[in-house]
């Protein structure tokens, strides 16, 4: 894939970097033991919970279960993508990053198309400086000079090719200005995307312009739709990107909410009236991934709907793309406006102070949840409280386990009277027990492995527990030959390696999962395990071929078989029992 990070970078990356160190510039650390551990930075908390281990170049909240690399810390802490956060630590340890593909082709691609968009907006910009009628669209929403100047507002004049002339007209500059979506092909050649609209930059999370949402100052049988956003581009996905965030972020180093509204004069009128939190989703409904990026801006997130059946429509798709993401210590609320009414309107009708009232008296997710699945139900019957139960199910079990799924499943028991058990996601690793003498072989061997990836070099393959019929046996086999693969892996990276795969919520558990002692012990148990593992292989297969000789006679067996089974006999009574 083009422009792709090779996973043996990262290993080596996060090998170099100190995980404690990036941590420790932004938390206050104290030693314990160890690891180190604090407050959680992504959750309100009284007593510490966050722990950061060196050896495993891992953090963890016990709390509200956030975790990860260095790499996730800087995403989540300082709301990086990826690659900057990679490019980020790769400067600190003096590394230069690898791009798999022709990546720097792409780089210089991207760099070109940057500016190609700015140079754009500061076009629309001075375009708006001469049009009338564009100003008067803006006074008459009520838009001071600061406000057009924060969000960089301007203003496409109506013709095929103004923009064209005043960038060039060179067929690599037209190539370019295709590709950045500025202008598109069609029966009379080609002519610009945006025409006759006032235009609304739409700004990534460096403040660079990425793509453009344009609204129609005069309706005609070709003018297109009300509202036009930029098509897709190597730069823009509007199904991942919000509205004014940008923004948010100038005016805030903590962002305490986020207000997710449906328009691009929603969310500049609220801003103008002092409530700075407010983005917008880009013609679309809330994805998977705008649910991923509010949150990692913002555990409190309102999403702000009008009332009426499409209002609510919307809303529980956002419900849908948000319970998966809702771990402890997050927030979801929802915010139905008045018949007619718009955050623009309302928000200048009422003021500030009228508009975070209506924000204070916004229905918590847990409660529109509810209401919408038990609306046409009738909870008085037995058959209603099992509709109910029907519904909820494949939804809560999407929740994050932890107190808010926990509470979820009260308030069921609590309207239908009917305590719903959720069973885990299948996974290879079983769950943990209640008490660690308890702990599984096959839980040992993974957790030793995964806190331990160098283990894995002592293991030559093939492995006679391989075809052990055990829940777990995939997944460590599985483990052993990615550490193999990978000398330099660590625990953070493996879990990152499993985090969008069922195993990932179990391995999250193991990796913190406390063992006595030292390496050298944790060596030794991790090796009688696997032995143990060889042992009750052998077991199943004498087990096996037992079988046979009850069901179809000693003579069922070849020569090759009955000699395996006696020196199975043989070996499982002479190893000792664990």
């Amino acid at each position: 894939m083009p422009g792709r990070i090779p996973a043996q970078f990262i290993d080596e990356l996060l090998a170099r970097v100190d995980i404690v160190e990036v941590i420790e510039q932004r938390v206050p650390l104290r030693k314990q033991g160890r690891d180190w551990s604090a407050r959680c930075p992504f959750h309100d908390e009284r007593s510490p919970s966050f722990t950061v281990s060196p050896a495993k170049q891992f953090y963890h909240c016990f709390g509200c279960g956030a975790h990860g690399s260095a790499i996730g810390f800087l995403m989540n802490y300082d709301r990086m993508e990826f690659p900057d956060a990679v490019e980020d630590l790769a400067a600190r340890v003096g590394l230069k990053v690898p791009y798999e593909g022709g990546g720097k082709r792409e780089v210089d691609d991207s760099t070109d198309l940057y500016s190609l968009l700015d140079a754009a907006a500061k076009f629309y910009q001075r375009e708006l400086a001469k049009s009338g009628k564009a100003h008067a669209y803006f006074d008459a929403r009520g838009l001071d000079a600061a406000t057009i100047e924060r969000f960089g507002l301007g203003y496409a004049p109506d013709q095929r090719d103004a923009l064209t002339r005043a960038l060039g007209t060179s067929p690599q500059r037209t190539a370019l200005l295709e590709k950045a979506g500025l202008i598109k092909s069609g029966e009379r050649g080609k002519y610009e995307y945006f025409r006759n609209r006032v235009m609304f930059p739409i700004a990534d999370r460096r403040g660079r312009t990425i793509a453009f949402g344009g609204r129609i100052l005069e309706k005609t049988e070709d003018s297109g739709p009300k509202y036009l956003n930029s098509p897709e581009t190597t730069l823009f996905h509007k199904g991942q990107q919000l509205f004014a965030l940008w923004q948010v972020r100038q005016a805030h180093a903590k962002i305490p909410r986020l207000i997710v509204v449906e328009g691009y004069m929603d969310v500049i009128a609220l801003f103008q009236h002092g409530i700075t939190q407010a983005v917008a989703t880009l013609g679309t409904a809330t994805t998977s991934d705008h649910a991923e990026l509010l949150f990692r801006n913002c555990a409190d997130v309102y999403f702000c709907f009008d009332g009426d059946r499409a209002g609510r429509s919307a809303a529980w798709k956002a419900v849908e793309s948000v319970l998966p993401r809702m771990r402890d210590g997050r927030q979801a609320f929802f915010l139905f406006l008045p018949e007619g009414e718009d955050p623009d309107s309302l928000v200048r009708s009422e003021g500030q102070n009228g508009f975070e009232e209506r924000l204070k008296a916004a229905t918590p997710l847990s409660e529109f949840f509810f209401a919408h699945l038990s609306g046409d139900v009738n909870l008085a019957s037995l058959d209603g409280k099992a509709r109910l139960a029907e519904r909820t199910r494949p939804l809560v079990t999407q929740v994050p386990d932890g107190a808010f799924r926990d509470l979820m499943l009260a308030e069921l028991d609590r309207r239908a009277n009917v305590s719903l058990r959720l069973d885990a996601p299948a996974s290879d690793v079983p769950r943990k027990s209640a008490r660690p003498q308890e702990r599984s072989l096959l839980r040992t061997a993974v957790a030793l492995l995964l806190q331990n990836p160098g283990f894995a070099t002592t293991i030559e393959p093939p492995h006679t527990f391989s075809a052990l019929r055990q829940p777990g046996v995939a997944l460590l086999i599985e483990l052993i030959a990615l550490c193999r693969e990978r000398p330099e892996i660590s625990t953070a990276a493996i879990v990152d390696h499993y985090a969008e795969r069922d195993e990932g919520r179990a391995l999250q558990k193991l990796a913190v999962m406390e063992f006595p002692g030292g390496e050298d012990a944790w060596r030794a148990e991790f090796t009688a395990a696997l032995k143990q593992l060889d042992r009750q292989t052998q077991i199943q297969r004498r087990d096996d071929l037992d079988a046979r000789v009850r069901s179809d006679g000693l003579a069922s067996l070849s020569v090759e078989e009955k000699d395996e089974l006696r020196g199975l006999k043989l070996a499982v009574a002479a190893a000792p029992p664990r």
